[in-house]
């Protein structure tokens, strides 16, 4: 996974949504991430909500949120339950929804100074290393 340090407006925030991919600041990325307000984790190998679990859901952790916002394509879908259980036992807060929803979202939670991690599922799935 990549990281992303390069911010403006003292946080990294979405510019803008698209079908198939997502502006954060002044870069499109076109497979699934993750985002605090302090960095981006690239390429997190997730293309579906049925592909969540608590393995994939352990990079979330690493980011320390008090609350999740769940990005799932151009509609809004729900994970499986037993794959939130790690993040609701520790009182992390989880919404999902369509990614547009899923940008504004987290804009104004990072722009309040919320600890938010957004996790945006895009169409293009990569590999997870061996």
């Amino acid at each position: 996974m990549q990281l992303i340090h390069d911010r403006a407006e003292g946080y990294f925030f979405v510019r803008a949504t698209r079908e198939r991919s997502i502006v954060v600041v002044d870069r499109e990325l076109h497979a699934s991430f993750l985002m605090a307000p302090d960095q981006v984790v690239e390429d997190w190998p997730v293309g579906a909500v049925t592909e969540l679990d608590a393995a994939i859901l352990r990079a979330v952790l690493d980011l320390d949120p008090e609350v999740v916002v769940l990005g799932t394509g151009s509609r809004q879908q729900f994970p499986p339950q037993a794959a939130l259980v790690p993040l609701l036992r520790l009182g992390i807060g989880v919404e999902a929804m369509d990614n547009a929803a899923a940008a504004r979202t987290y804009n104004l939670l990072a722009g309040e100074g919320r600890r938010v991690v957004a996790a945006f599922i895009l169409p293009g799935k990569v590999q997870a290393p061996d």
